[in-house]
């Protein structure tokens, strides 16, 4: 297991401007829906690319005072396409709906599919924020670009938050886009088997070797030192490894007692995600040979492989 390298400072001090269209680079502006919660922090951020013509990315919850703030960014100008980072709802809601105002189609890199199949009692965790039925107009592709007038964004796939993630690089701009899968108020959920910790952390390394240095996430503000603070997340991921190595040293244990040690002072509402991302954690480690599962008189649990 690796060591400390890195320090990860959570960026929390961001005034959404909720329902405003603010410009935050050029042919950029971003519009901030008003679904904050534990999950979403200040809300979801939609995205405007483009001046005489425009893209969307991430329209965000079906609220219709947001469908009204995006309207009215808009204004007169042609929707090109409204875009979609994934599709857990609180990004992909309101798509339908403003289509159906706007005339513009949909895109996104395939319909919503598990990271891994299911096992027979498995149930997934996350499948009520999943947008099942929503299909694409086009289906989005590892680096193809995208032309808004002036604006052009070249795609980016980053599996890992869920299998169809991508993010949006601005060409000859330092800005990526970057959804859920990197953002400065918080880590990125990652729950299988909507999700994968092993495609989480190559999907980091995409994005760390990439040209694009500032990003902006579909949650909270800007980091300016993207790759730095990429780096940070991954380091930070890592230790969690070593941290559930160390507890598994001095004997099997459940997700919960794991839980308990790694967060003794979490709050009760943010244990399930805390226990989510400590199965995706075992998973990567079942995968890596060092642990595996078995059922226990009180349940499933993880042990150091011999």
């Amino acid at each position: 297991m690796p060591e400390h390298q890195t320090q990860l400072v959570f960026m929390r001090d961001f005034a959404p401007r909720t329902g405003q269209c603010v410009a935050v680079a050029p042919g950029i502006s971003r519009i901030c829906a008003g679904n904050s919660g534990p999950y979403t922090f200040t809300g979801t951020n939609s995205y405007l690319l483009g001046s005489a013509q425009v893209g969307l990315v991430d329209p965000g919850p079906n609220d219709p005072n947001h469908l009204k703030a995006l309207l009215n960014a808009i204004g007169n100008r042609k929707l090109t396409a409204i875009i979609l980072t994934h599709t857990h709802k609180d990004h992909s809601a309101l798509a339908p709906e403003l289509a159906r105002a706007t005339g513009a189609p949909i895109w996104f890199a395939g319909p919503h599919r598990l990271s891994r199949p299911k096992s027979w009692w498995e149930a997934n965790p996350l499948a009520g924020s999943c947008d099942w039925g929503l299909i694409p107009d086009r289906i989005l592709h590892d680096g193809e670009r995208l032309s808004f007038g002036e604006t052009c964004a070249e795609i980016v796939t980053t599996p890992g938050h869920c299998a169809n993630h991508i993010c949006l690089g601005i060409v000859g701009q330092p800005y990526l886009l970057s959804g859920d899968h990197i953002m400065g108020w918080n880590s990125t959920l990652v729950a299988t088997p909507d999700g994968s910790m092993g495609d989480y952390f190559h999907s980091l390394d995409r994005v760390i070797a990439s040209p694009w240095t500032h990003f902006l996430p579909a949650h909270g503000g800007p980091i300016a030192a993207g790759e730095d603070y990429a780096r940070a997340l991954k380091t930070h991921r890592l230790e969690r490894d070593t941290q559930i190595v160390q507890i598994l040293s001095e004997g099997p244990a459940s997700i919960a007692k794991i839980g308990k040690k790694l967060y003794p002072d979490l709050k009760k509402r943010l244990l399930f995600a805390a226990h989510l991302t400590i199965r995706a954690h075992l998973e990567r480690l079942a995968d890596a040979g060092y642990i595996d599962f078995f059922i226990g008189l009180s349940g499933r649990k993880a042990r150091l492989k011999p």
